[in-house]
């Protein structure tokens, strides 16, 4: 199902999205300063090209620097990229087929609110992959 699901959304907008992030990330990715920024819209743009069966979760050795990231990041372009996600989603939950797809973009805006300090991981193991990497300090 969640393959199925995947394909729909990548149809109807999940390339569209993955686009405008990887357009983003590359501007931001030009000074020095915008690196992190451009690193995090090419994970929340991977993340909009395939949302079906992965998950944000916050990652415990996220520091000071992501804290101050995220506030610059939510002043800056959270509050407009999390605004068109509600629109989004609830244009999509409209029709009884596009609610899971409005879910999804209602799944994006926490992470596109504040994307410092996150991981994308599989819905079947979060606390797998999240304990894993805390082991190894990735």
């Amino acid at each position: 199902m969640k393959t199925i699901l995947n394909v729909v959304w990548l149809v109807l907008s999940g390339f569209w999205l993955f686009l405008g992030y990887l357009f983003a990330g590359a501007l931001l990715c030009i000074t020095i300063i915008g690196i992190p920024f451009g690193i995090a819209a090419f994970r929340i743009g991977v993340y909009a090209l395939w949302p079906f069966g992965y998950m944000a979760v916050q990652r415990r050795d996220a520091g000071a620097a992501s804290c101050i990231g995220n506030a610059l990041w939510l002043v800056l372009a959270g509050w407009w990229l999390a605004l068109g996600h509600i629109v989004t989603g609830i244009l999509l939950c409209v029709t009884i087929i596009g609610i899971p797809l409005g879910v999804a973009n209602f799944k994006l805006i926490p992470v596109s609110l504040l994307p410092l300090g996150r991981e994308i991981v599989p819905t079947d193991q979060p606390f797998t992959v999240a304990a894993a990497n805390q082991r190894t300090g990735w």
